[in-house]
């Protein structure tokens, strides 16, 4: 079953057409990074998925079901997706715990579910002994880990990562890629990671899809697009 599908699915805004035609499909439990400049569209597919937009044509499947097409909607608080914004978006009036638990407490889940799920995507994260700290006492790289604690808390059929990287620091946001990727193996979950750093989506993928003007210019594994000449080479080369 595959996680994702955008089958010949198009979007424009006005006259301007951001996605013409475009085809994916992501499997399950494979992290595929899109990547290309801005206004490339790969923001919008994420937005697509996710059902803060809605595509002119096409169809939209996430977890086997279709949730977008010309006959079906279904909105974002049905999808099952996750998402982890390039902005921490993290409450400043909430600790690290309740900013986590948030989603679980909106769905109405016991309290004590709630207690265990969220300490247990704490441990995940690398948080475990930071749930009483507010947002103004963590560092940057912390408070994306609350973003991806939360994204994740709900088990969801897909997680979203639009930019997750780009506020922090260069050695930051090596480590947090690694840590991203180390979580993503160990629990399996689908996702679409959206950047504008190809070293970043090389570190990162099983694959990678370049865009250029809302259509996919290359894809395959990072060894296998890493020489495509959409790519810059690397500083050693």
């Amino acid at each position: 079953m595959s996680g994702v599908v955008l089958d010949y699915v198009s979007k424009a805004f006005g006259e301007v057409v951001v996605l013409g035609g475009f085809d994916l499909t992501v499997e399950n439990g494979e992290l595929v990074s899109l990547l290309g400049a801005s206004g490339c569209g790969k923001t919008t597919v994420l937005r697509l998925v996710a059902g803060l937009e809605r595509p002119d044509a096409g169809r939209i499947g996430v977890g086997g079901k279709t949730v977008a097409d010309a006959g079906t909607w279904v909105p974002p608080e049905k999808r099952r997706i996750g998402m982890v914004f390039q902005s921490y978006a993290v409450w400043p009036h909430m600790n690290v715990f309740d900013n986590v638990a948030y989603p679980l407490r909106v769905a109405g889940l016991p309290k004590a579910e709630r207690a265990e799920r969220t300490s247990a995507i704490l441990e995940l994260v690398g948080l475990g002994g930071l749930a009483k700290r507010r947002p103004t006492q963590l560092s940057g790289g912390q408070q994306q880990r609350v973003a991806l604690a939360r994204g994740l808390v709900m088990e969801p059929d897909v997680l979203l990562l639009d930019e997750p990287l780009s506020n922090l620091d260069a050695k930051l946001r090596v480590r947090m890629r690694k840590d991203i990727r180390r979580i993503q193996q160990e629990t399996g979950f689908t996702a679409i990671y959206v950047t504008h750093d190809q070293d970043e989506a090389l570190a990162i993928s099983d694959r990678l899809v370049v865009m250029d003007a809302g259509q996919i210019v290359a894809q395959g594994t990072p060894d296998e697009v890493r020489s495509h000449p959409f790519l810059l080479p690397d500083d050693d080369e």
